[in-house]
């Protein structure tokens, strides 16, 4: 049995607004720095998800746009992997479609 571990450092300032994140993971030779976290953990016992949402004041609105963008996408990807719900992860990634053009995020050709 193999284990892993990853780490999260999150320095805040006064008012505990995030100032940086850096995260580690034991497979890795160093620490790598983030602008934002979304973490989504499913409690077995409450039978709910419990969710960390952390984001730097340096953090840009439009960065933070792509980031959802680009994370719904992914949870498309992964639904389908998950449960083989083919349709469902489709009609996910039509509305990324819609998030993007809604946020202006899809350049103009």
């Amino acid at each position: 049995m193999k284990t892993s571990e990853i780490k999260f450092t999150v320095t805040v300032d006064e008012n505990n607004i995030p100032l940086s994140i850096d995260w580690e993971a034991s497979s890795m030779n160093e620490k790598s720095v983030c602008k934002s976290i979304l973490i989504s953990l499913w409690d077995a016992k409450e039978s709910n998800t419990l969710k960390i949402d952390l984001w730097t004041k340096d953090m840009l609105v439009d960065e933070m746009k792509v980031f959802f963008h680009q994370t719904l996408l992914s949870m498309a990807d992964t639904l389908k992997r998950a449960t083989g719900e083919e349709k469902i992860s489709e009609d996910l990634k039509d509305f990324c479609l819609h998030f993007a053009n809604k946020m202006n995020l899809l350049k103009k050709s």
